[in-house]
């Protein structure tokens, strides 16, 4: 029998996220009796923490949140020991893989741009490396880290692009930028287990028209705008709530605007849910009001569910949505937002063309042909 690829997957975190469900995924299917996988993350942090497979060999750096204590002084202790231990890490790399993994690998692969620079700077240096760009890369936020962006992505020996959008801005926005070898390859979304998990529980909206999303509580994911949408469309006198499954760095700013707009019966944060699926698959509608967005896995899901969507036309999401064929299409504006989720309440007829376009879904996603991708570029 030949000898395993010894694999290294380098990751922050498992905070609840699409990067995140496509990791697992790949975790859990890349072919287990080729490759010898080790999963790496600097935080034993955030609610997929513990769903790791078994075969994988799984490495945690540092404590996550979740274990501190909750004293309110040693937390504070404990976080700031954490941080310096991280930077330290950081400015000595080696140190990291002497102590933590203390084995050679064949390929080391980064998830997401913020694993760039561990990959990039392992101190293996015969190893190939592969980059994942799930991101539009030139949203205002990133400008402080392109450069680094740039020159980390031109070091790769392969670049996956997480959507066609991803690979035709970095090469029109950067066209002096050389990549060695690229891929685009969309995510795998295991629909069988979605489907399951979508019946796990019932969820009752009492027969109110609701549009739910699913997403972390982040500026960029446009929430604010859809509170205006909503507010506005009450007011005009159409009944509906929204509900947003997920948390985040935004929500004190999202209460207080639902407060302000007097909409906190209507417009409901319920947090993070380990399975948001029952939540998509039991509501009316689906929105995504993002002012940017790479190649959104819960799109996707949404699709498969068969839920109608109305989602800004930004990132990868054109991709997998025809306007008015399986979904809608959008400015990101909350007046257009607002005419939109009037139109899925009023227009009965174009609802239902949409949910008949929803029934072979699941044919645009051939996740074998997705892994087996990844296989041949990992082996070659």
């Amino acid at each position: 029998m030949s000898q395993k690829t010894k694999v290294l997957f380098r990751h922050r975190s498992m905070e609840m996220g699409g990067v995140e469900k496509v990791i697992l995924s790949l975790l859990e299917n890349l072919d287990k009796n080729k490759l010898d996988i080790t999963y790496i993350v600097s935080l034993h942090q955030g609610e997929l923490r513990d769903k790791v497979p078994s075969h994988v060999h799984y490495v945690k750096i540092n404590t996550g949140k979740e274990d501190f204590s909750k004293n309110t002084i040693i937390n504070k202790i404990q976080t700031i020991t954490r941080g310096l231990k991280i930077k330290f890490l950081e400015k000595f790399p080696a140190l990291t893989d002497h102590i933590y993994l203390r084995k050679k690998f064949d390929v080391e692969i980064a998830s997401t741009y913020a694993d760039y620079n561990s990959v990039i700077k392992s101190p293996n240096k015969k190893s190939k490396k592969i980059g994942w760009l799930h991101s539009d890369i030139t949203v205002p936020g990133l400008k402080g880290i392109l450069p680094e962006i740039l020159r980390n992505l031109q070091s790769f020996d392969h670049v996956i692009y997480g959507s066609q959008q991803s690979y035709d801005i970095l090469h029109q926005s950067f066209p002096e930028v050389k990549i060695k070898n690229e891929s685009v390859i969309l995510n795998p979304i295991p629909i069988e287990d979605l489907r399951i998990r979508s019946e796990e529980f019932p969820v009752d909206y009492e027969n109110i028209p609701t549009f739910v999303s699913v997403a972390r509580l982040h500026y960029r994911k446009g929430f604010h705008k859809l509170i205006e949408a909503h507010k506005m469309l009450l007011d005009e006198g159409f009944a509906h709530q929204v509900v947003v499954i997920g948390d985040g760095e935004e929500r004190e700013n999202l209460e207080n605007q639902i407060k302000k707009s007097s909409v906190g019966k209507t417009f409901k944060l319920l947090g993070t849910k380990m399975n948001p699926y029952p939540y998509v698959k039991n509501a009316d509608f689906y929105i995504m009001p993002s002012a940017t967005e790479g190649w959104p896995l819960i799109i996707a899901e949404t699709l498969i569910l068969q839920i109608p969507i109305i989602a800004t036309d930004v990132g990868g999401i054109p991709e997998m949505i025809t306007h008015k064929k399986n979904g809608f299409l959008i400015d990101y504006n909350s007046e257009k937002m607002k005419e939109a989720m009037k139109d899925f309440l009023i227009n009965p007829s174009l609802v239902a063309a949409i949910r008949e376009n929803l029934k072979d879904s699941e044919k645009q996603f051939d996740n074998q042909k997705i892994y087996n991708e990844v296989m041949h570029i990992i082996e070659n």
